[in-house]
């Protein structure tokens, strides 16, 4: 049991100095990298620790260069050690001068020889301070970035307080002597009151550290305001009286001071301190006033400074008591942020975190406190309509200029602008690490970064440095693929960033530029060249499921969608998985409206899909017969690469509706399928009397052969109905009526003949002969010479068709069928 008692107290005690180790710096508050980035080589040259040699041999020149930017020149850090402990010991002398001052302006008229040398080195130590002032990098207040050039530097603290502070340092009591004791030269003397902004610092920083009790501190403050103000005061009161003629000094209010029965008269023989202290009585019941009546203003001068004193005081005790209430009700911005340092303290040390990770998160913590502005609540109570407006003139220019975003349009950059949030970073941290699942897109304002990866040797190697206008995690986010590299902050960052939701809904409608995105990171640092397949791959996933939505926006009718998807950069031409295009779904559904917008947009309308079905033939199917009227009249069509088997499995399934409108909306219905069988062949077949008849009122040849030489006649009179039977007579007889040739005609429609033409006369010997070749006889004779000397490739002339006898033929109906031919030069014959 003692033993856990004792394990129990030396954890308690760790923890209590745990919590008691953080005191609020400046924005790099010793933050240490996690993975031993070039801070590491920064805090060494600013004197924190860490050995010189081990840790340049960690980073390389670049590394240099970006994370000390010209402390080798001479430049100092605010964080350097012994740079802190100049400042307080410039503290000190702050406090001495803000204090004497008043003292020395009120009870001396030159300084006593101690008292000389005492203010000779304040004034030395101050003029020291000046000089490094010069030499002191700085933060930037609307970047937060430091600023290490000399120039900057030097330009910023000559049109601040350089002026003041050279002043402040000159020897105003000598000039004062050698003037000829002029009373105006002391006034001077109140410029070194500038100092007083050192305390107030001082003050400040000390109300950020957790170590101290809030409210202690905030009562030495007030305190400490309080007797300045009274001390000052005091001394106004003393050299009132004393600037007087030495025969007037008895009508002020020291000269004329009697309490009991002791008397001031000659009050400049009195002790010092005793003066002093009468004069701070009198300050502090004025300030408070409680006058007693035993000291009051005497002459006009008096009177007119009490009065204003007074006045003064009613603003210095509302201030004061206005401090008093805030302390006991809480919620001021410094008291916020030190709870919740506290509890975050806690928190991290009850998980017992790591010592580089519980730096960065205070860190973090107190560059929040030092930039709320950037917070979102701060605008919470402003429309978002200005919020917009707002962020696109801040954070605009940025993104207009990220390569990511090249080509992109206005509108889409816009929406990415309205939904930034910015972000700061201190140097060391990760923000990424490889293998990661990312969600968020970052974009660097201001700072600087580094790629980080894994050398073979299994040691870090920088990839690439990351700058103004650079983003990262796109890829990660676009391709859907684990972080590959480390990104790691290299100097202080403000990033804007951009969640993964955010960005894929803007994508989804501003389709064209999410290609451009894709094509930007193709196009991108060679780093990005082995993600080539993945990028490639995922910009043909989405045009995929663009083509899905714009189809599903035809199919449901949807035209305002569809305008808008078309309008964003869909291609209306595009199909899907099964080859079909926005108009095969419209001319399906029956949407005259999205038909004729497609069509409009020029899209191809006899565009085939995967079954070969036109945007015509599923209106046909569908019974849409205004869709297939419009379609018709911008020059659709029904040709089909097996259009005679389709109207033939559409015969046998008996819908007369549906050959009704294949046939009135031109399909030839003497289509053969692959055993030359026509429609009319399968309905008489079939016994199909009403598709047997529809079938000839369209012009279907009762004359025509399959393969096995049958007719429709021969098939009805196989199949035994007598009606069909007769129908086919008749038609018979008809088409035989109509024209003697028809048959004949027909027939040969069908059955095209052909012909073998070799290149040489029918009479030349054999060693002259060469190969000839097969072709289908045309409709004209000057046809089958120009074909056939194409294709056996005779040069230009005239030339003539032979026959095996050699004769010459002047019309294509004198060749048989089969029959070989002869192509010679006209010549040939002289």
């Amino acid at each position: 049991m003692s033993r856990r008692v004792a394990e129990n107290h030396e954890n308690s005690d760790e923890l209590k100095d745990e919590e008691e180790e953080y005191e609020v710096q400046d924005l790099r508050d010793r933050i240490k990298s996690s993975r031993g980035s070039r801070f590491n080589l920064i805090k060494n040259e600013l004197g924190l620790d860490g050995d010189d040699s081990s840790i340049l041999r960690r980073f390389s020149r670049q590394s240099l260069i970006n994370g000390v930017k010209g402390l080798s020149h001479g430049v100092i850090h605010p964080d350097n050690w012994w740079y802190r402990a100049w400042t307080k010991f410039i503290l000190v002398w702050a406090v001495y001068s803000s204090f004497f001052t008043p003292f020395e302006f009120g009870f001396f008229r030159g300084l006593e020889q101690k008292l000389f040398i005492l203010d000779v080195v304040g004034q030395v130590a101050f003029l020291l301070d000046i000089i490094l002032q010069f030499f002191l990098a700085y933060r930037d207040a609307q970047t937060y970035r430091m600023v290490y050039k000399r120039t900057p530097i030097a330009l910023r603290y000559l049109k601040s307080n350089f002026i003041i502070d050279l002043l402040g340092c000159m020897p105003w009591d000598n000039i004062y002597k050698v003037c000829g004791r002029r009373e105006e030269v002391r006034y001077l003397l109140w410029i070194r009151l500038s100092r007083v902004r050192k305390v107030t610092k001082f003050f400040q920083d000390l109300e950020k550290d957790i170590r101290i009790n809030y409210n202690f501190t905030r009562i030495i403050k007030l305190l400490v305001v309080e007797l300045y103000c009274t001390h000052t005061a005091a001394c106004i009161f003393y050299y009132l009286a004393t600037t007087l003629p030495a025969s007037q000094e008895g009508y002020t209010w020291i000269g004329s001071l009697k309490l009991g029965d002791y008397s001031y008269s000659n009050f400049r023989d009195i002790d010092l301190w005793k003066r002093y202290t009468t004069s701070m009585y009198f300050a502090i019941v004025t300030m408070a006033t409680v006058g007693y009546g035993d000291i009051h203003a005497v002459n006009l001068r008096e009177m007119i400074f009490i009065m204003v004193y007074v006045s003064f005081d009613m603003v210095l005790g509302a201030y004061l008591i206005g401090n008093m209430t805030a302390l006991i009700v809480k919620g001021s911005k410094t008291e916020k942020f030190r709870d919740k340092m506290t509890d975050v303290i806690k928190y991290m040390n009850r998980n017992r975190l790591g010592r580089d990770l519980r730096n960065q998160i205070k860190g973090h913590l107190r560059l929040q406190y030092e930039s709320t502005y950037t917070e979102a609540t701060v605008l919470q109570d402003i429309p978002a309509s200005i919020r917009s407006k707002i962020s696109h003139t801040l954070y605009f220019p940025y993104i207009e200029s990220v390569p990511l975003f090249k080509g992109c349009s206005t509108e889409f950059i816009n929406q990415i602008v309205i939904k930034l949030h910015e972000e700061f970073f201190l140097p060391g941290e990760v923000i990424m690490e490889p293998g990661n699942v990312v969600d968020q897109l970052y974009f660097v304002c201001h700072g600087g970064l580094e790629v980080v990866g894994i050398a073979e040797d299994g040691t870090e190697e920088t990839v690439s440095q990351l700058e103004r206008n650079s983003s990262f995690g796109e890829i990660s986010i676009l391709c859907n693929i684990p972080q590959l590299y480390t990104v790691r902050v290299c100097e202080l960052c403000r990033l804007l960033r951009l969640d993964k939701e955010s960005f894929t809904s803007i994508l989804d409608i501003y389709f064209y530029d999410g290609r451009k995105i894709l094509n930007n990171l193709l196009e991108g640092a060679p780093r990005i060249k082995q993600l080539e397949s993945d990028i490639t791959f995922h910009i043909g996933k989405q045009e995929a499921e663009l083509a899905l939505k714009v189809n599903s926006a035809a199919y449901h009718g949807d035209l305002f969608q569809l305008k808008g998807l078309i309008r964003a950069g869909a291609d209306p031409n595009k199909t899907d998985y099964d080859g079909r295009s926005p108009l095969h779904l419209a001319a399906l559904r029956g949407h005259e409206d999205i038909t004729l917008f497609l069509i409009q947009e020029r899209v191809d309308i006899n565009i085939k899909d995967t079954f070969g079905n036109t945007p015509l033939l599923e209106a046909i199917k569908n019974g849409n017969d205004q869709v297939s009227s419009l379609l018709i009249k911008e020059g659709a069509s029904l040709k089909m690469d097996n259009a005679g088997s389709f109207i033939c499995t559409a015969i046998t399934k008996g819908d007369s509706d549906f050959i009704k409108r294949l046939l009135s909306n031109g399909i030839d219905p003497n289509s053969k399928d692959y055993d030359h069988r026509t429609p009319l062949h399968v309905a008489a077949s079939e016994g199909l009397y009403m598709m047997a008849k529809l079938l000839l009122e369209a012009g279907a040849s009762v004359f025509s052969k399959d393969r096995w030489g049958n007719t429709p006649l021969d098939e009805g009179q196989m199949c035994g109905n007598k009606n069909l039977i007769k129908l086919l007579e008749e038609a018979k007889v008809t088409q035989l009526t109509e024209s003697p040739y028809r048959a004949q005609e027909l027939t040969d429609k069908m059955h095209p003949k052909k012909c073998t033409v070799f290149p040489f006369h029918p009479w030349e010997g054999k060693e002259q002969r060469r190969p000839g070749i097969v072709l289908w006889v045309p409709t004209t004779i000057q046809e089958l010479i120009k074909k056939a000397t194409e294709l056996l490739e005779f040069s230009s002339g005239s030339f003539i068709i032979l026959s095996e006898d050699g004769g010459k033929f002047l019309d294509v109906d004198l060749i048989n069928d089969g029959q070989k031919l002869y192509v010679v030069s006209d010549t040939h014959l002289t």
